[in-house]
């Protein structure tokens, strides 16, 4: 018999996690799916039965005060191969592979109890909603406690019963040949699929899942100053679970739609307002209906705004309404309002504003005007799609 000991390089007075450290090491360096050498898969099998016999406390004690604990009560023929009960030589794949790489086996049933998904629904808003806040509701499709079994997936008078196959484990074992010896491996029993319980009279309404599904609405509070892409989280407001368990997350994403009048640029509003040539010419002040004018009940003071315009303002001019803007999502106070002026040339005048006009280019000397470039800054197109691009 070898000094199981030795062969793992261990100290006689190792602990556990030492020889199973040393075990895992060992093991990954004979495997003969790793290893060359022909001499590996006999040296795998002697470290294997070193860590079979120095892991089991009862084994170890026995190996310690000069028994073998290879075979039942020191004698030969009750155990056989790695030292496994009942003569059968083989090791135990879960065991192996909990030990080489430090996992801890999913050994026994499994819950039927679990907790549900996620789910993501997707919400349009207008810009005032996106900038003011509103609640909305909105209409869910997800998995919700079945009414009938109340999540426990049997019929009423029927309760789940011990798998006759796994005897309640969840799992059974498969023995496989190999030039090992026989390999024990541990997989889900067929029959209850590892939950270690059937249900011979499942609810007729959920089919067994304690779970069905159904269309709700849920009031979503938004807040002030949301943008598309944002999203709105929901705790358990999502898919219940199999078995009736807890209810996953909700989370609503936004989408604004297109304003025909404002456009948004971060907390900014841009806005284009025309203006007639004369009141460009000699300055004038102008009342524009802000974004709050779209919110119910919002107070005339904040439903409109006036706006100076100096004489001699150009098309394209840009004048901003400090505070105007959207509500700010994560701060206080609000972004600015940008109006760009656009001024227009009269179209259809009569013989006596003809006159008027014929007047006032005598008196400027601009009867028969000259062209100019400007290359010192950008045109009127430029100016208006900046104010618009950002």
């Amino acid at each position: 018999m070898s000094d199981y000991y030795e062969v793992l390089g261990v100290p006689r007075d190792a602990t556990a996690e030492q020889i199973k450290k040393a075990y895992r090491r060992l093991a990954m360096k004979y495997h003969p799916d790793v290893a060359d050498d022909p001499a590996s898969a006999e040296k795998f099998k002697e470290v294997g039965e070193a860590y079979t016999v120095l892991s089991d406390q009862q084994k170890r004690q026995m190996y310690d005060l000069g028994g073998d604990p290879m075979h039942a009560g020191g004698g030969p023929g009750g155990m056989g191969g790695f030292g496994f009960p009942g003569g059968a030589a083989g090791f135990d794949v879960g065991g192996l592979f909990d030990a080489m790489f430090g996992g801890q086996g999913q050994r026994g049933p499994r819950s039927r109890v679990r907790k549900g998904q996620d789910a993501l629904v997707r919400l349009s808003l207008n810009l005032a909603e996106a900038a003011f806040g509103v609640t909305k509701p909105v209409l869910v499709e997800t998995a919700v406690v079945c009414p009938s079994c109340s999540g426990r997936g049997a019929a009423d008078g029927s309760e789940p019963v011990t798998c006759s196959t796994c005897h309640g484990q969840g799992d059974v074992q498969a023995v496989q040949r190999s030039f090992l010896g026989d390999i024990r491996t541990v997989q889900p029993c067929p029959t209850c699929r590892g939950y270690g319980t059937v249900i011979p009279h499942p609810c007729g309404e959920c089919s067994g899942e304690g779970r069905v599904r159904s269309t709700r609405t849920i009031n979503v509070k938004i807040p002030a100053g949301v943008s598309t892409g944002n999203r709105v989280h929901l705790d358990s407001q999502g898919e219940v679970g199999p078995g009736g368990g807890p209810a996953g997350d909700l989370y609503v994403e936004l989408a604004v739609n297109p304003h025909p009048v404002f456009k948004r640029d971060g907390d900014n509003l841009e806005m284009v307002a025309k203006l007639p040539m004369t009141a460009a010419a000699l300055g004038t002040e102008v009342w524009l209906d802000t974004i709050d004018a779209e919110t119910e009940g919002a107070p005339e003071e904040d439903a409109k705004v006036r706006l100076e315009v100096p004489s001699g303002t150009q098309s394209g001019t840009r004048l901003v309404l400090q505070g105007r803007g959207v509500p700010r999502l994560r701060g206080a106070g609000r972004g600015d309002l940008g109006v760009t002026l656009l001024v227009q040339t009269p179209t259809s005048l009569d013989e006596t504003q003809r006159d008027l006009l014929r007047q006032l280019a005598a008196e400027r000397d601009e009867t028969r005007p000259a062209a100019t470039v400007d290359h010192g800054h950008k045109g009127f197109f430029s100016r208006l799609k900046d104010a618009f691009d950002g």
